[in-house]
């Protein structure tokens, strides 16, 4: 079984994309943009929220309770 870390940091980018940093000390970059499309996440397309993304019990959140698995951050991300 893989290890699960928690976000400890991020900053998002206008490009749709989060710099994020994980309780092991990796720095990684996640590109949201496939996700823009869905559900929940079609509410932060061209919206302000995007931008409002903060860290709340380990992983991405945004306002109007938008979150983000941290595995799926962690899994689908490139090292920064």
């Amino acid at each position: 079984m893989e290890a699960l870390f928690d976000v400890v940091k991020v900053e998002a980018k206008p490009d749709y994309v989060l710099h994020l940093e994980f309780e092991n000390g990796e720095k990684r970059i996640f590109d949201m943009d496939p996700y823009m499309h869905k559900p929940p996440f079609v509410r932060l397309k061209d919206s302000p929220l995007f931008m409002m993304a903060f860290v709340d019990y380990g992983t991405v959140v945004w306002p109007g309770n938008i979150d983000i698995a941290p595995e799926t951050l962690y899994d689908r991300s490139q090292p920064a």
